[in-house]
């Protein structure tokens, strides 16, 4: 599927005109996902395009997006993102026990956007409790964590795509 930037600025503004807060187009040698910034909890109503490809293809064949103002870039593939952000090992970390992530998703600190987070920064939590949601093609899988002990890193903001095995938070065993 070849998308212009011409057809991608009509879809946005088209869009931009509706209550539709998302929308997904998935090809063989692409995905563009469009969010409304209201959808993720900020007042603006500027769209947000990601578009990550699924496959790595050839430079020939992948498509150009020039910047519009009002429009997000294309973000970096997650694992880079993760690679690039990750925190070099300490001997302090290798005490923390990871939280990470067993499905590619949507990370969500919360149950709602107008709800309190499932946990903070030093909250204590215990084997069981909930402490995010994932949500993976529409549906909302609520993860628990494995350990008890104190929340000492959230990695991830809230609303950002996660991959399979990504290190979501850090927890002081007790």
């Amino acid at each position: 599927m070849q998308l212009e930037f011409s057809e991608l600025r009509d879809l946005l503004t088209t869009l931009d005109q509706t209550e539709i807060e998302e929308l997904t187009l998935k090809a063989a040698d692409f995905e563009l996902t469009i969010r409304r910034r209201s959808a993720l909890g900020g007042g603006e109503l500027a769209p947000t395009a990601l578009a990550v490809p699924p496959v790595s293809l050839p430079p020939a064949q992948t498509p150009a997006v020039a910047l519009t103002p009002g429009v997000s870039p294309p973000a970096a593939p997650p694992q880079e993102a993760s690679a690039a952000s990750a925190p070099p090992p300490s001997s302090a970390s290798s005490r923390l026990v990871d939280i990470t992530s067993p499905m590619v998703g949507t990370f969500y600190r919360a149950p709602a956007p107008d709800e309190p987070p499932y946990v903070e920064v030093g909250d204590h939590v215990r084997v069981g409790q909930t402490v995010c949601i994932l949500e993976a093609m529409k549906l909302m899988n609520e993860l628990e964590s494995e350990v008890s002990g104190t929340i000492v890193e959230i990695l991830i903001e809230n609303a950002d795509p996660v991959e399979f095995g990504q290190v979501l938070m850090r927890v002081k065993p007790d």
